[in-house]
């Protein structure tokens, strides 16, 4: 029988009064000032020994300020905070989306053909390659060019409207994987409700080879349907006149949705819409229909590659013991230092220029999750929950903003993510790069001290000015290459990393009624800024003077 995660949260105790909580409060206090010069000092095969490796990643995580002890008691926490079983209710489908009563099974997307994932006493396994299938074939036919437009002629250019999850992932995604797209095809994304966002994106394109694929799981998300209607009016403008207007938007729209009514009042052919389940979150769904635009840049075979790599981190968080557990093993690092040293934030670093637009996606993943002040129970939290998530790719981060890193006040832990092979020979610039991942993070651990400085020759008034502290802590991942599969396993890393630590805080991290409040007021304001004549305004001082200024001044 499943159970309601509703019955999990009851059977532990709040997590400031678990043991291992009370037990790191003590050791805190005991190791809170060590070094990492010391702890690299007594023990020499320190940053051989605290490492670990799944799924084609390797981790080094011993440059934390972390003990043996520190380990044992954050994995103890792990066992108290009832995280493997809830892990193990995820995987099994049960309902742990307690405020949505829903399945959480975005794994389920990237299960082999042939495994047996149920919800309700149902395996959803072959609905999900039912549609893999079909998004196949769609996107084969896109990139082989038998798939045309209204006039016959192939589609060159794919543009992605969404927001959100249906838009964070798939954009991330195709600049990461975009050494293996095919570069005859344009890829476009449009987010911004902002018309400057669609104007720019459509300005140069041929609407005779333009594919519009509009992302939103209920076709009515506010932001979406705005863009995707104005690329319905720049298309039949670009085209001229038109004999039937619905099968000009069935060639040039498809639609990744669930509700097949508004998708076929737009004029999408519903043979044309691609599903996916309530059980998928948005920010979750890169795996699912979502990503078709992905699909058609990497082609079939490629975004299955993805898929594995998802799967073998799948596969490593729910076998691997907690001490060898990559996803565990961030979590629970992370919340060391957001709930005993009041990190604010964490910043993830990537030296691959393909993963530029990475921490943009983490932030996605990890604030709108974890983002949380109440527990699965609805009681308010007194502690800390999910930090500010953030970074760039290296180098152009170390010339911005690395030196608040280094001599900053601010305690900001780090992920560092490099390659051990470029796709892109061009010598020497890999091992330049790679040269400042490893020279960042051992500057970061132990600095510089005032002695050195001084034995460099540097003058009293300058000396200061020139220590680094070092002990900011970090972590190094490494892979052999940045291929599809090993960008699925990278991205469920962290999927399961933010799961570790909602799960440890008792919240749920897959919901985001945070987002629903200014989507409702803004409802209210439209009409209000469209209005005719004055309308009677309802909102506090400020809103009520901002909405009257900008009617009067936008001309």
């Amino acid at each position: 029988m499943l159970r309601h995660m509703s019955e999990f949260p009851s059977a532990r105790l709040p997590l400031t009064q678990l043991p291992a909580w009370q037990a790191l409060k003590v050791h805190f206090a005991e190791v809170e000032n060590l070094e990492l010069r010391g702890l690299f000092a007594q023990d020499a095969a320190r940053g051989e020994r605290m490492t670990a490796e799944g799924a084609g990643l390797y981790l080094d995580y011993s440059k934390n300020r972390v003990t043996d002890e520190t380990l044992r008691l954050l994995l103890q926490l792990v066992r108290e905070a009832g995280v493997e079983a809830r892990r193990d209710a995820m995987f099994g489908g049960e309902r742990i989306n307690v405020t949505e009563n829903r399945a959480v099974l975005h794994t389920a997307l990237r299960a082999p053909r042939g495994a047996t994932v149920q919800v309700d006493g149902q395996n959803v396994v072959p609905d999900v390659q039912e549609v893999l299938d079909r998004l196949s074939d769609f996107a084969q036919g896109v990139r082989a060019g038998t798939w045309t437009g209204s006039t016959g002629k192939p589609i060159r250019n794919i543009v992605n409207i969404g927001i959100g999850g249906s838009d964070l992932g798939p954009v991330m995604a195709h600049e990461a994987l975009k050494h293996y797209a095919d570069r005859n095809l344009t890829l476009r994304f449009v987010s911004n409700v902002d018309g400057t966002d669609l104007v720019e994106k459509t300005r140069d394109l041929n609407p005779e080879e333009t594919l519009f694929i509009v992302s939103s799981k209920t076709f009515t998300t506010q932001e979406t349907m705005a863009n995707a209607r104005s690329a319905r009016v720049w298309l039949l403008a670009g085209l001229g006149k038109v004999q039937d207007e619905n099968a000009t938007i069935a060639k040039h729209f498809v639609a990744v949705s669930t509700n097949a009514t508004e998708v076929s009042t737009f004029g999408i052919d519903t043979a044309n819409m691609f599903g996916f389940w309530d059980w998928v979150g948005g920010r979750y769904s890169m795996d699912s229909a979502i990503g078709l635009s992905l699909m058609i840049a990497i082609g079939p075979e490629g975004f299955r590659e993805l898929l594995a790599g998802f799967h073998d981190m799948d596969e490593h968080f729910r076998t691997a013991p907690l001490e060898e557990n990559l996803p565990v093993l961030l979590g629970v690092l992370g919340v060391w230092y957001r709930n005993f040293f009041g990190a604010q934030t964490h910043a993830v670093l990537p030296y691959d220029q393909y993963l530029a637009y990475f921490p943009a996606y983490l932030q996605q993943l990890d604030m709108e999750s974890n983002g949380k002040h109440v527990t699965l129970t609805g009681e308010h939290v007194n502690y800390d929950t999910g930090p500010v998530v953030w970074g760039q790719p290296g180098t152009n981060g170390q010339h911005a903003f690395y030196q608040l890193i280094h001599q900053g006040t601010a305690l900001i832990p780090c992920d560092f993510l490099g390659f051990c092979q470029t796709l892109n020979p061009l010598p020497p610039h890999h091992d330049l790069l790679m040269a400042n991942v490893f020279a960042q993070t051992e500057a970061l651990a132990f600095g510089k001290t005032l002695e050195q400085v001084q034995a460099e020759g540097v003058g009293a008034d300058l000396a200061p000015h020139r220590v680094f502290e070092g002990n900011r802590p970090t972590n190094t991942l490494l892979a052999d290459r940045l291929t599809p599969r090993v960008l699925g396993a990278l991205i469920a890393l962290y999927e399961h990393k933010v799961f570790v630590q909602g799960a440890i805080w008792n919240i749920n991290s897959f919901d985001q009624w945070g987002v629903e409040l200014g989507k409702v007021l803004a409802g209210k304001i439209v009409p209000e800024l469209q209005a005719e004549g004055e309308p009677e305004l309802g909102h506090d001082s400020s809103t009520n003077a901002l909405i009257r200024r900008y009617r009067a001044r936008r001309g």
